[in-house]
């Protein structure tokens, strides 16, 4: 009997160490979020992200406006080439970080299960920016992600024609 009730008392230590060691990571990133969320202008919103989608499209607008090159590259998938994720890094936030550091729209084209089109609207400079977010898998675990390939400047800038001028104009329901 002593046997039985050492090796229950041995599994729920065990048990309330894995859940507490993953509570504290994901305690870690909620922290995060909460901080960058309070220190930056709220992000407004047209159409219909997932949690995902407008999860990762906040932490872009952040990273763009922070100029944290190192931070906006980690948000790309994996397999994109480190050298074009980082030069497109360099060139978003080159473009974009006076604009995202102010009132920025985001716009979000269609349902966001499997990847979304994404139009940022910055209000201050009168920019806009065409991003494409897409789920990944890092460590096992379901992410987005954002795909980073415009090392050149002028394609790190330039608007597709589809593009409205202002948010909402086609209804956030598709694009060409």
């Amino acid at each position: 009997m002593r046997r039985s009730v050492l090796r229950a008392a041995l599994v729920c230590a065990l048990a309330l160490g894995a859940l507490t060691a993953c509570s504290a990571e994901d305690n870690a990133a909620d922290l995060q979020y909460a901080g960058d969320y309070s220190s930056h202008p709220p992000l407004a919103v047209v159409g219909y992200p997932s949690t995902g989608t407008l999860e990762i499209t906040q932490q872009l607008v952040w990273r763009i406006a922070d100029g944290k090159v190192g931070e906006l590259a980690a948000l790309a998938p994996d397999e994109t080439d480190d050298d074009t994720v980082e030069k497109t890094a360099q060139n978003w936030i080159a473009a974009f970080r006076k604009g995202a550091g102010g009132k920025v729209t985001a716009e979000f084209y269609d349902e966001g299960s499997y990847r979304q089109t994404v139009v940022l609207y910055l209000h201050d400079t009168g920019q806009i920016k065409e991003i494409y977010v897409q789920p990944a898998t890092v460590d096992r675990k379901g992410v987005w992600r954002v795909k980073m390939n415009e090392p050149n400047p002028g394609s790190a800038t330039a608007v597709a024609p589809w593009i409205p001028k202002s948010p909402g104009e086609l209804g956030s329901k598709s694009t060409p």
